[in-house]
């Protein structure tokens, strides 16, 4: 679609309260065109009060709704701890997973209020377009969508924040091209999304990151914090006894993650549309808890079990990084994931020092597969090593096989 286009539908608008939010809601107010402005409440760790984005939008003649999915977002994250599901570069998928959020929780409020058209600010040339369009088209097919920095006219009048500016500045708004920070920021509860700029450069070193939810590694304590986080079926319930819900696990999770340099991440990563993108993610509480899981998951699971949850996982991952959580392959992996993972209970230890997740106990596992008795160097009432001879004879006559019929390729 383009703005002529526009003319005669009613324009719910995804904003931010940043330049180009601002941009194009006051230039469709500017055409006569009927707006309405929505932002979705995930906890953003960058925001003091999410009451200022509507403050920012005011000015440009058009109402905004905070609508409050930061439960919402909470399940979200417990669904991809679940899952283990991080991309490129153990990126834990926390902007791809907040847009499927972000759109699932305006559509109903947007349809209320009369919307016919879904507009987003995301970029031609990155992820984001892809998945507002996506998550639009399957969960609202009969809704249009507007994707401005793909109107060529827009493209014109607006080829840069500076003119972006310039613009907002013609009609009286307040409005910043640019400060000091070299880099631009996406936040929820998962975490930042830190890119573009200074960071597209890959002679940039991430630590020009001003960290938001914690420190880097090198700023943090000189003495290890251990934490303990209890687990059943899959999902975080407690941290240092304390029994949370989702939203206050996630909360306090980050917390102490983030002030031990947890969660730092540098990616080099695919993006849909196939080009690399250059990413410093923090994810404090992400990497507390999925790595906690991580132990639970490696007690519990047999190797089989092992490898059909890594490529659930995997695929999971993708399907949220592609805009396609709520197409039935991720529904038949996920439900795959909970069948493995019912059993994946117990309490976890362990110490963070210095950006690292240190393993120090596993107990109140029931459904642990590890005996020390049989896994045992020493001498023990566990297997009877005599009783490896057969496994290992039966094994040497492929072995032999495949020598004897020459199929054995010496690559030292």
């Amino acid at each position: 679609m383009t703005l002529d286009e526009l003319k005669g539908e009613k324009v719910g608008i995804c904003v931010s309260g940043g330049l180009d939010s601002r941009t194009v809601t006051k230039r469709c107010v500017e055409l006569g065109i009927d707006v309405a402005c929505f932002t979705a409440d995930l906890a953003q760790p960058d925001e003091e009060d999410i009451a200022d984005v509507v403050e920012k939008m005011a000015p440009c003649g058009a109402s905004t709704s905070v609508v409050d999915l930061k439960a919402n977002m909470a399940d979200a994250c417990f669904a991809v701890l679940k899952a283990q599901a991080t991309y490129d570069g153990d990126y834990w998928n926390t902007t791809g997973i907040a847009r499927a959020v972000t759109v699932h929780g305006l559509l109903p409020e947007m349809k209320a209020a009369g919307c016919t058209v879904l507009a987003h600010g995301a970029t031609g040339r990155g992820n984001d377009q892809m998945r507002f369009e996506r998550y639009t088209n399957v969960l609202a097919p009969d809704m249009k969508v507007y994707a401005p920095w793909r109107d060529p006219v827009l493209l014109e009048q607006f080829p840069g924040r500076k003119q972006m500016a310039e613009y907002l500045q013609g009609h009286g708004i307040e409005a910043f091209a640019g400060g000091e920070q070299r880099y631009s920021t996406d936040g929820n509860l998962a975490g930042l999304s830190h890119e573009a700029e200074d960071l597209e450069s890959l002679e940039t070193a991430c630590t020009i990151v001003e960290t938001t939810m914690g420190v880097w590694p090198v700023d943090a304590p000189d003495e290890q914090e251990d934490v303990t986080i209890q687990i059943e079926a899959g999902k975080a319930v407690a941290i240092n006894g304390q029994k949370l819900d989702r939203l206050a696990m996630m909360l306090e999770a980050n917390r102490v993650a983030g002030r031990n340099g947890v969660g730092m991440k540098n990616a080099l990563e695919n993006r849909i549309i196939g080009i690399k993108s250059r990413g410093v993610y923090e994810a404090p509480g992400m990497d507390l808890i999925g790595t906690c899981l991580q132990s639970v998951y490696q007690a519990t699971m047999d190797r089989r079990a092992a490898n059909l949850f890594g490529e659930m996982s995997r695929l999971v991952a993708n399907q949220i990084y592609d805009g396609r959580y709520f197409e039935p392959a991720a529904t038949a992996a996920l439900a795959a994931i909970d069948s493995l993972t019912a059993c994946a209970s117990g309490t976890v230890t362990v110490g963070l020092y210095k950006g690292n997740v240190h393993f120090l106990s596993l107990t109140d596992c029931p459904a642990s597969l590890y005996n020390e008795a049989d896994s045992s160097m020493e001498e023990s009432a566990g297997l009877n090593p005599v009783s490896s001879q057969g496994y290992a004879e039966i094994q040497s006559v492929e072995a032999r096989a495949l020598a004897r019929a020459g199929q054995i390729r010496d690559r030292l």
